[in-house]
């Protein structure tokens, strides 16, 4: 069986108050924030993980590396 090719985030969309509520994929695909978490537990996402914030909410954040450029709060805006 062939692994699927998991997308990587390339640009996010953020609200007013600046959380992101969307994130553009390297497939093209837009989808919203819930949608997101979901693709990350299901592995078709690359380079993020789900987290349950002090908030007792679940939130994504870049898998650490180093490298800031790619946290999500850093990428591209669409």
């Amino acid at each position: 069986m062939v692994e699927q090719q998991r997308s990587e985030v390339v640009a996010v969309r953020k609200n007013g108050d600046g959380d992101i509520v969307e994130l553009k994929l390297s497939n093209g695909q837009v989808v919203d924030y819930k949608t997101a978490q979901q693709m990350v537990r299901d592995r078709q996402i690359a380079g993020l993980n789900v987290f349950t914030g002090r908030d007792g909410e679940p939130h994504l954040r870049s898998n650490a590396d180093g490298d800031p450029s790619n946290n999500l709060d850093n990428l591209p805006v669409f």
